[in-house]
């Protein structure tokens, strides 16, 4: 009896390793994903406005969302968070930090095979919100549906008052879409995965407190080439 329990227990030891491996390829194909992701639809013609990502504080992409995430009692939608860095976000764009995004329903998008958003925070108050606590946008923070196309305007009231502007792109449509009723929340289970220890979204994103890994490099230099320096909004 004693010899079966200790061959078991050996081999889960054995195992968590293994595990480990497993969990951070997931999180670093997640990266990898969200670079591919961000440059396509950065490429489009009609995309997210360029002033409006050189006033963004901070840009979250999920990448491939499926229906089956926003089933009541289902799973979620996971992605990636990344800031300026610096206490007033002038800096270049910081380590990432893993995130999720549950609930809510997307009119035509609930119906596509899947579906990938890019959301704008677009000030420090959407900043810190997002990350100190689970956020439901619409309530906690401000969220609207982004303009798109290169001639739309960065300083109409919506756009100026909002905290989160918000995208996607399903079946080649991409369009500004509301999320309002769905949460935004850190993956502590993802940030774990990829770096190695328990870390908190604001550690990873504000505090600098672990250098962005391989697998973000993509993403980073994606954003630094299309957006290298922050522009404040108008008052």
């Amino acid at each position: 009896m004693r010899t079966k329990w200790f061959l078991s227990a050996l081999a889960f030891l054995l195992a968590i390793p293994v595990f480990a491996e497993e969990k951070e390829k997931k999180e670093t194909d997640r990266l990898e994903e969200s670079a591919v992701v961000l440059k396509e639809i950065l490429d489009i013609p009609d995309d997210i406005p360029r002033d409006l990502l050189d006033k963004a504080l901070c840009v979250v992409v999920y990448p491939s969302v499926k229906k089956a995430a926003f089933i009541v009692g289902g799973s979620y939608g996971r992605g990636v968070i990344t800031c300026r860095k610096g206490k007033e976000f002038t800096g270049g764009w910081s380590a990432p930090a893993m995130f999720a995004l549950e609930g809510g329903s997307f009119g035509f998008q609930i119906g596509a095979q899947a579906t990938d958003f890019v959301l704008l925070i677009m000030n420090e108050s959407g900043a810190n919100s997002v990350m100190s606590s689970k956020v439901k946008l619409g309530a906690d923070a401000s969220a609207v549906a982004g303009p798109v196309g290169r001639n739309a305007s960065a300083e109409t009231d919506v756009v100026l008052k909002a905290e989160i502007l918000s995208y996607s792109r399903a079946k080649g449509l991409f369009a500004g879409i509301s999320l309002a009723g769905s949460t935004l929340r850190a993956d502590e289970g993802g940030n774990k995965a990829l770096y190695g220890r328990e870390l908190s979204a604001k550690e990873i994103v504000r505090e600098g407190k672990v250098s962005p890994p391989p697998a973000s490099r993509r993403l980073l230099a994606i954003l630094t080439k299309a957006s290298p320096k922050h522009v404040e909004s108008k008052k």
